[in-house]
């Protein structure tokens, strides 16, 4: 703050506001002049600069020289004054008189006072002693008379103590009897009771001393100025400003002991809980007195406005230095906040509070002190309002006499002693640098704040806790911006900014600041206690001084303490709202209840039926029905009766009518996209809350309130949405009974729903449940505050129900919480965490339509909009005559509710409106403008459409018995008036159900075409286009939608006093609305007038319409732009209330014109002046000229019969003055409520609930979005930022997160762990979007999707391909096998032919192998191939996983958690890493791999006994036999595919114990170790990490039959034979997902009669069936069919093939000892090693009645190769064709193994080397010793070359080329020259380098037959550190 000293006024800003507003006062006497601290603190923030000039406060300048004369009246602030040193050796006791006699009244009350005649006994007040009176003698001629008046000036006065006579001057009086005052003394203030003996004959205190003026006690000076003296007391120990040291008020002696509650209790204690014992007769009991006493230096935060003013007196160069005690180590003390939350109040808007709290002082927490105050009798009779009294700072008296016509809030000390709890955000900056605001400064900022509220304004809590943010701010800005840690300093530091205002100087400044305010703000100061200015505006009050004020501010400023304070709202209109204000909603309903059962509102009704000169209403009604009985009912019914005539007669019938069926719009489709995508996130997370891969279904139940409306809603929402039969819970032909069952409304009876759901979800573990939670912000209380037995029986159902541990645990339960108001939800005690809230998302972004819809939505932001200037239709309007009428009878009725008064002047309007509209026109004097409006629109609506369609009105009438007297009252009225036909009025009870007419149930019936007889509307959705009348009941909306016919929305009735934003936003959300985007509701439009009776007031039927009037024929119409008056007064368009607003402003708005011509006139009339030149052009509005009929056409038109639709779509108002009677002017084109479903309605409101929707806060924000959130919540602290306008969501919920906490009744008030993240729940969602905005349908589409999501889950696409080359195979009739044998049998088996055709279809683009067998036929085969689909996706099916399917590392469920490492017995990750090493001659070396070997997994392994080596892997005998185990050790090979590879085969083998290898590259250990921690890890050595399957497949088999020689020689020592060793291993591929098994029927007559069907089996099944196969030791390799959809009886007629096996197969590593997998291949390995499998005679046999899945994975596999250059990492493709270069070339080297280009040049492009290869199957290429895919047009014969080996006969074959590729030396030239060769055929010889490529040429004499060139010689991309692989071609000779 600049100043380092307490008393000195150093800014220019503070004194010329000051000065400039004394001397406004001075001059002016009419003129008001703004009060000093609005101009300081209430305007919008200054710039920086004018913070750092000016805008402080805290020091005064002028006083420090000037001396002000003693007796006078000054309007400077108080002096500080210097008490004259007492004499040597006098007494200077408190209580005694220099003399050291004793003055105390009840030392000397009864003892013997001799008074002289014409003095009187008096009680003076000693600051220092503000319990006791000091007895003095006063000359009573210097004392007032009974009305203040007629006291001399000066004093005269004697010591009753020692005697002594003749004080002429009370200062010397004083010092006698030591008063030691600080200020200049006053008889006036320190003179205050008389003194008269009572009947025992002992001295009282008798009545209070009337000095004139007391009421203008502010202008006066103080006595006592800061709390800090000069001195250091002698009395007072400890520091003197300290309000710990402060003497407790006396306890109270008469409080039992039973009301005293512990003190831990005393933490948790909200001023809430006035239900607790520890509050007693408005007082807290003394050992809670003592305990805020003893606790103030930490929990009350006003000590530190104390300290503040523990500086230095004003005059510093007195001898006051900054080291003196009362400014150091006070500072240290810091009020704790979480300390002062705890024993918080209730904060937020002064409705926060329930009744039971604060209604009188019996049940108020105040701290009671000093003497009662008697609440004097026939207070509310006179006051006509009872006054509210909000306790401020320090001690509040106790209340005695009538304390039920007062009440007494702690909500203003709550809100001062939150604001002086310095937020967390703010501890940075350090307590000793930034300082609260002080006490005094808050007080004068509430004067302030008051002082600037209108009249009709009600004070807002919410408004003064930023006011003191502000202020604070402001006054700290410096300090915030530029704080840095202090530097050590040598003095204690400084307090930085010192309190601007002392308390001397606070009642001075406030009574400054309410001079300007015409009385409305009254200033009453005291020196002793509030007791006295609280008996004095009591008073004032009852002598009727008070009539123009509004609040009363009372305010005691003692020399030594802390002040006290508290203001009093005296005002009529604002006492009464507040006092409603804190109502409970039960307390209300029971308020209201009891006025209408004990009949307190007859008075009410008496009143208005003598306001109505021609008698009572009902008389009049009864003459009015006697007399027109028979004929108005048929003329103003006709319409409603018309529709089945018309319909009958086939003339014209309004087709617009559409109830809209369910139907998903993009916004809703996205919002459910957000939320599955919200739980695929939290199944994502590593927290494993929840496992989506275990649920096969959905399952859901909807919690909706306990209304009928709602319920039936939902239930048809449900129904239409089709969602029951698409996640299959429900078959076909759906009963109402059967979609009950997922409906639950939250009822007595919900509990037995909800446990089925709940047995149903522990039934079910493998079905997801959603729990949605709709409406979910409508009952949040605590079960444990629910049991008590006032609360109702559903109160506290959701927290029984919803936050019950079983769902909380239940893994399968999802909650959604589903709202429009989610701020309950998003306090600091939340279950749901913010990342799992989802806000419905904007429509717009930067301009851009995100979701194109046809339709725009209009919210509380759109009808805010229409409010402001430049919009044409505003859509929130008020009624100010009804608004007028209910504040003049408030004043006339104190004792009833404002609602019961709202309630009966509404339905009085309503009432007088129908009779005005019906024909009684002097009835329009009765009602309001709006009122006859809606009336009258309502009324006609239905006669514009030629079926009878209307609009609805909904009247809003919270409280339910209220609604019944209202909907008793119209029905009658309607009755008497014969429009029972015309429209409906329905008693909305949210606890039953619809109830209409039977009349009205026809019509619908007929509209909606409906058969069914026993039809009745459920919903008000379904009451589209039935003009009725609302009555919406209930304390809340609970969730039911309006039809589009919808046109008025009356919430006039609304409770405005209940100012929470849940609760408006709610009320204000019954109107949101659909408004089909075509429409441009801001476009006037030209309308018809309606006009059925020239007596009638005219008014349109659709008041936001354009009013088009006609000169003459002739002219042009034109429409014009809607004028509004300025005050946004209802604003309505009907052309009476424009006439009354425009034009005749000084009429009251009762003398409406009558005809239509006149007040059109008046109204354009007024419409010029005002406004010229902004007519618009006709052309947008209007059709073209030639359609625009003259008078006469128009005239005749509306004599039309009313069904007719040859009336021009665009009537004007006749300008004839007297149109003729009953005669309609009609838009027949459009019914009135189709024109209603293209507008927004228009809604009505409280004038207090109009102001706070329409004004903004600094923010630019509505006021109503900064009031507390919810009634059950509470601010965490007043001193919080303010909500910015551009928030999002979710910054709005992270807002709330922060500053809101629960009350103990919300049912999140237990949920706290010290703001850790574990109390957000991980399964609960909340879904939050704006009313009626299609929430409901966003949610049903979101279970469709997740069930889709979930079946997804549950599928896989599996590769669905018929066998490829089917016709190349041998059609022999020989079958080997019988279709039904189990088993081959092994002599049948030997005899059957090889079949080298590749079937896979993976391989379709693979080089054809040719046997002798098919040269026959293979000429067609180019035919045959589909050689344009080569490169296409392959084709896959998705398929339902099985039971018995291999996962991927996303699959959790209980059964396999312990397989797959969740086993409690071993640490997750706990492994051992082994080598294993063994020699193999054609490597060259020895190989070492490295196995980890999980500890779960070591009994499958034999060690070492010393050093626990790993020796071999155990295995089986051939022998053995057990039905849960797998005697094959399976090996899968994997490269990238951690998470995608099928590795859990827990279920596939049927949780039979098994042996699982993981072959894994060494770079990419760690990850596979990362997710699979469970699981045996083979890792290959780092030299194969570029290397390709083969390699895998080379190293698996070697090592097992490395592990067999080991297990042979182990077992051999235990007597077991080598041959006994199991010798299979399974090698399986990493994506095999399910097996397939075919079971054949043979039962037929005939042996070749079979069926067959194939099902799903697990491989545990298939595994042990092939493990029993008779001689299967004979078998080198076993393997099974690819599955396909399409396989026919033929290919599985034959059991048992002998052919290539691939993907999944059993390979006897002992039968193949000798025959290696090519360990350098890529591609194709599987081929050639069965090639060279077969070529060594042994047998390989596959199982056709058993088949193998394969999943599509996209990724991983041979995909993890991409070939690029090796130069530049840019990644550009790179054709085959570059893969082969000339050596020593300048050629692009590749970053790839010279293996895999070979590979992938040979497949694309091998043609040119083998030219004549070409398509020319019979001639194929002969490969010696290997399989090369040479692509799919040349086709390859297979020799080996190995002595003894099977190859095909090659006799007659000429071969098209040759394939050498790196032959060993069993490949000779004698070989090669068995085979014969075409003339130009090729050869291509492939080596390891260039020099064994010229030794083989050499070897194998190939240049006897085969010419070589130079330029023939070829290598691979590779450089020369990559071993490029070489190759030579040449020609045949």
């Amino acid at each position: 703050m600049g100043n380092s000293y307490a008393g000195q006024l150093k800014t220019t800003r503070f004194e010329e506001v000051l000065h400039n507003s004394i001397e406004a006062s001075l001059r002016s006497n009419n003129l008001v002049p703004r009060p000093i601290f609005s101009q300081l603190y209430l305007e919008a923030e200054q710039q920086l600069s004018s913070l750092e000039a000016g805008s402080r406060a805290d020091n005064e300048e002028e006083e420090e020289e000037e001396e002000e004369e003693e007796g006078s009246e000054s309007s400077s602030p108080p002096v500080s004054y210097q008490v004259k040193p007492p004499p040597e050796g006098c007494c200077t006791t408190d209580g005694f008189c220099q003399a050291g006699k004793d003055l105390r009244l009840v030392s000397i009350s009864n003892e013997h006072i001799e008074v002289p005649s014409g003095f009187l006994l008096v009680g003076a007040k000693s600051p220092n002693l503000p319990d006791h009176l000091l007895v003095c003698a006063v000359d009573k001629r210097f004392l007032p008379d009974d009305n203040g008046r007629n006291a001399l000036l000066g004093f005269s006065g004697n010591c009753v103590g020692c005697g002594k006579k003749g004080f002429c001057y009370f200062t010397e009086f004083s010092n006698h009897i030591n008063l030691k005052l600080t200020t200049q003394p006053k008889k006036q203030k320190h003179l205050k009771y008389y003194l008269v003996r009572n009947a025992q004959g002992a001295l009282t205190k008798g009545s209070v001393i009337c000095w004139k003026g007391a009421e203008f006690r502010g202008r006066q000076s103080s006595t006592s100025t800061c709390s800090s003296t000069l001195f250091q007391l002698p009395e007072s120990s400890g520091l003197s400003g300290s309000t710990s040291s402060e003497p407790l008020p006396p306890a109270n002696p008469s409080a039992p002991a039973g009301t005293q509650p512990t003190a831990a209790a005393v933490d948790h204690i909200p001023s809430t809980a006035a239900f607790s014992s520890a509050v007693y007769n408005g007082k807290e009991s003394p050992k809670q007195q003592m305990m805020k006493n003893n606790m103030s230096a930490l929990t009350r935060p006003s000590v530190l406005g104390t300290l503040t003013n523990s500086g230095p007196p004003k005059k510093r160069h007195k001898g006051w230095s900054p080291e003196s005690p009362s400014s150091t180590e006070t500072w240290n003390l810091q009020p704790n906040p979480q300390a002062s939350n705890r024993i918080k109040n209730d904060g937020g808007s002064l409705s926060s509070l329930p009744h039971s709290a604060l209604v009188g002082p019996a049940s108020s927490p105040m701290v009671g002190s000093g003497e009662p105050v008697s609440v004097p009798d026939n207070l509310l009779k006179i006051c006509k309002a009872k006054p509210v009294i909000f306790k401020g700072h320090g001690n509040f008296p106790y209340l005695c006499g009538n304390i039920n016509d007062v009440i007494v809030s702690p909500l203003l000390y709550t809100c001062y002693r939150n604001s002086q709890s310095l937020s967390r955000a703010y501890e940075q900056y350090g307590a000793s640098t930034i300082q609260p605001i002080s006490e005094e400064m808050q007080l004068l900022l509430t004067v302030y704040y008051l002082v600037q509220l209108a009249a009709d304004q009600v004070p807002l809590i919410e408004d003064l806790e930023q006011i003191f943010m502000r202020s604070w701010r402001e006054s700290h800005l410096c300090e915030i911006r530029q704080y840095q840690p202090a530097a050590p300093q040598p003095f204690p530091q400084l307090p930085g900014p010192i309190a601007p205002v002392s308390s001397a100087q606070l009642p001075w400044l406030a009574g400054l600041a309410a001079s300007s305010c015409n009385d409305s703000v009254h200033i009453i100061e005291c020196s002793y206690s509030l007791a006295e200015g609280l008996s004095e505006m009591f008073k004032l009050l009852m002598e009727g001084k008070l009539t123009k004020t509004n609040y009363v501010v009372i305010i005691c400023a003692s020399r030594n303490r802390a002040i006290d304070s508290c203001i009093v709202i005296t005002g009529k209109y604002q006492a009464r709202v507040l006092s409603e204000s804190m109502l409970s909603p039960s307390d209300y309903q029971k308020e209201v209840n009891y006025q209408l059962v004990t009949g307190k509102v007859e008075t009410l009704g008496s009143f208005f039926s003598t306001l109505c000169p021609e008698g009572d209403i009902d008389l009049l009604l009864e003459k009015f029905y006697q007399e027109n009985q028979g004929h108005i009912s048929s003329s103003l019914s006709a319409s409603a009766n018309k529709p089945t005539a018309v319909n009958g007669a086939g003339t014209a019938v309004c087709t617009s009518y559409e109830i809209e069926r369910h139907q998903i719009r993009p916004f809703q489709l996205a919002v459910a996209q957000k939320l599955l995508s919200h739980i695929c996130s939290i199944a994502d997370s590593s927290t494993q809350n929840l496992d989506l891969g275990s649920f096969e279904k959905i399952d859901f139940l909807i919690c909706v309130p306990p209304s009928e409306v709602t319920y039936q809603q939902t239930l048809f929402h449900l129904w239409h949405s089709g969602i029951l039969l698409e996640l299959g819970l429900e078959k076909e032909h759906l009963t109402k009974q059967r979609v009950e069952q997922y409906v639950m409304k939250l009822d007595a009876e919900a509990q037995i729903k909800f446990k089925i759901f709940l047995q149903n979800s522990m039934q079910n573990p493998h079905t997801l449940f959603v729990l949605i939670h709709d409406h979910a912000h409508w009952d949040l209380m605590s079960a444990m505050h629910s049991l008590y037995p006032q609360t109702e029986l559903s109160t506290g159902l959701v927290d029984r129900l919803l936050n019950c541990r079983e769902v909380k645990e239940a893994p399968n339960i999802v909650t959604l919480h589903v709202t429009s108001f989610p701020y309950a939800l998003q306090t600091q005690h939340t279950h749901i965490s913010p990342y799992n809230e989802i806000h419905w998302p904007s429509s717009y972004s930067n301009g851009v339509d995100l979701y194109h819809e046809n339709k725009k939505y209009f919210g509380l932001s759109e009808f805010i909009e229409s409010t402001l200037s430049g919009h044409s239709i505003p859509l929130l309007r008020y009624d100010s005559s009804f608004e007028a009428m209910v504040m003049a009878l408030g004043k006339r009725f104190p004792r009833l509710h404002s609602a019961v008064i709202r309630t009966f002047v509404l339905i009085q309007h309503y009432s007088a409106a129908m009779m005005a509209v019906c024909g009684l026109s002097q009835m329009k004097n009765y009602t309001s403008v709006e009122t006859l409006e809606i009336t009258q629109n309502l009324i006609n609506s239905s006669r514009q459409c030629p079926s009878g369609h209307g609009l609805m009105v909904v009247l809003r009438i919270p409280c339910v018995p209220l609604a019944a007297v209202a909907y008793e009252r119209l029905y009658n009225v309607r009755e008497r008036l014969a429009l029972e036909d015309n429209f409906e009025i329905i008693l909305g009870n949210p606890n039953s159900g619809i109830t209409i007419g039977k009349h009205f149930v026809e019509q619908l019936k007929i509209w909606q075409k409906i058969e069914d007889v026993d039809w009745r509307p459920q919903t008000y959705l379904e009451l589209e286009g039935l003009p009725c009348i609302l009555i919406f009941s209930g304390m809340d909306p609970q969730g039911e939608s309006l039809p589009r016919s919808l046109r008025y929305c009356d919430l006039r009735l609304i409770n405005s006093s209940s100012l929470v934003r849940t609760s408006l936003e709610q009320e204000l959300g019954l109107a949101a609305y659909f408004v089909s985007s075509e429409i441009h509701t801001e476009k006037p439009v030209v309308n018809d007038v309606l006009e059925s009776d020239p007596e009638k007031l005219s008014s349109t039927d659709n008041e936001d319409e354009e009013i088009a009037t006609e000169g003459s024929t002739s002219e042009k119409r034109s429409p014009m732009k809607r004028e509004r008056s300025c005050s946004h007064d209802s604003a309505s368009s009907s052309l009476s209330s424009k006439a009354s607003t425009f034009c005749t402003e000084s009429s009251p708005p009762q003398a409406l014109s009558n005809s239509t011509e006149e007040t059109t006139n008046n109204y354009e009339r007024q419409k010029q002046k005002v406004d010229k030149g902004a007519q618009t052009t006709i052309s947008k509005h209007l059709p073209p000229v030639t359609e625009q009929l003259d008078m006469k056409q128009n005239i005749k038109s509306t004599q039309v019969s009313i069904t007719s639709s040859s009336s021009p779509p665009f009537s004007s108002s006749s300008s004839s003055s007297a149109p003729t009677h009953n005669s309609f002017i009609l838009q027949t084109s459009q019914c009135s409520m189709t024109k209603a479903s293209k507008q927004p309605p228009i809604v009505f409101l409280p004038k207090l609930v109009y102001d706070i929707i329409t004004s903004t806060d600094s923010s630019g924000l509505p006021k109503s979005s900064s009031l507390l959130p919810y009634h059950s919540v509470m601010w965490a602290s007043s001193f919080r930022p303010l909500m910015s306008k551009m928030m999002t969501c979710t910054e709005q919920s992270l807002y709330y997160r922060q500053w809101t906490v629960p009350k103990p009744i919300h049912m999140d008030y237990n949920n706290r762990n010290e703001g850790r993240m574990d109390t957000f729940h991980p399964r609960r969602l909340l879904l939050s979007g704006p009313p009626q905005i299609g929430k409901t349908g966003a949610y049903l589409q979101f279970l469709s999707i997740l069930s889709r999501m979930l079946i997804r889950l549950t599928e896989v696409d599996v590769y669905d391909e018929e066998e490829i080359n089917i016709n190349i195979k041998e059609e022999s009739d020989q079958y080997y096998h019988q279709p039904g044998d189990m088993w081959p049998d092994l002599e049948t088996f030997k005899k059957m032919p090889f079949d080298y055709t590749i079937h896979d279809p993976k391989y379709e683009d693979a080089s054809l192998i040719c046997s002798k067998l098919q040269t026959t036929d293979s000429e067609d085969r180019s035919v045959s191939r589909r050689q344009d689909d080569m490169y296409t996706c392959r084709q896959t099916t998705r398929m339902r996983l099985s039971k018995y399917a291999a996962y991927n590392t996303y699959h959790h469920c209980e059964q396999c958690h312990q397989y797959m490492g969740f086993n409690p017995r071993y640490q997750i990750y706990e492994s051992t890493l082994h080598a294993f090493a063994f020699s193999y001659s054609m490597l060259g070396e020895e190989i070492q791999l490295h196995f980890i070997i999980p500890k779960s997994k070591e009994h499958h392994f034999v060690f070492s006994q010393p050093g626990r080596q790993l020796e071999s892997m155990r295995l089986p005998l051939v022998t053995d036999k057990s039905e849960d185990y797998i005697k094959s050790p399976t090996f899968t090979p994997t490269t990238g595919r951690h998470e995608h590879g099928l590795f859990n085969l827990y279920h596939a083998m049927d949780g039979a114990s098994h042996l699982h290898v993981l072959v894994v590259k060494e770079y990419e250990m760690a990850i596979y170790k990362k997710y699979w921690p469970n699981h045996i890890m083979l890792v290959l050595p780092s030299i194969f990490n570029s290397a390709g399957v083969g390699a895998a497949h080379f190293l698996i088999k070697e090592l097992s039959y490395h592990n067999l020689e080991l297990e042979r020689n182990r077992q051999e020592e235990l007597g077991i034979k080598p041959q006994d060793i199991w010798p299979f291993i399974v090698i399986s591929d990493d994506s095999c997902v399910m097996w397939n098994a075919v079971e054949v029927d043979c039962s037929g007559d005939r042996r070749s009669d079979y069926t067959w069907t194939e099902r799903n089996v697990s491989l545990k099944q298939i595994l042990q069936h092939i493990e029993a196969t008779p001689n299967v030791t004979h078998y080198a390799l076993i393997g099974m069919r690819k599955w396909s959809s399409k396989t026919n009886s033929a290919e599985i007629k034959e059991p048992f093939s002998c052919c290539h096996v691939h993907d999944f197969i059993m390979l006897n590593v002992d039968l193949t000892q000798n025959v290696q997998y090519n360990q350098n291949r890529f591609t194709c390995d599987d081929v050639d090693f069965n090639l060279r499998v077969h070529s060594a005679g042994l047998l390989i046999c596959r199982f056709n009645h058993f088949s193998v899945m394969k999943k599509q994975i996209a990724v991983g596999g041979q995909r993890s190769f991409h070939i690029k250059s090796k130069v530049s990492d840019n990644p550009v493709s790179i054709s085959p064709a570059q893969y082969i270069c000339a050596p020593d070339s300048k050629h692009t080297f590749l970053a790839a193994p010279a293996q895999l280009l070979l590979e992938k040049y040979l497949q694309y492009h091998s043609h040119r080397f083998f030219p004549l290869s070409l398509k020319n199957y019979s001639h194929p290429v002969l490969s010696v010793d290997c399989y090369l895919n040479l692509g799919p047009q040349i086709a390859v014969c297979y020799v080996s070359s190995r002595p003894h080996s099977l190859n095909i006969s090659s006799s007659g074959l000429t071969f098209s080329g040759l394939l050498l590729y790196l032959c060993d030396s069993f490949v000779v030239a004698s070989f090669l020259k068995k085979f014969h060769f075409l003339k130009g055929a090729t050869l291509c010889v492939i080596c390891q380098d260039r020099n064994s490529l010229r030794q083989t040429v050499v070897r194998l004499e190939l240049e006897d037959e085969w010419q070589f060139r130079l330029r023939d010689e070829f290598q691979t991309a590779n450089a020369k550190e990559d071993r490029p692989l070489f190759f030579l071609t040449g020609r045949h000779i």
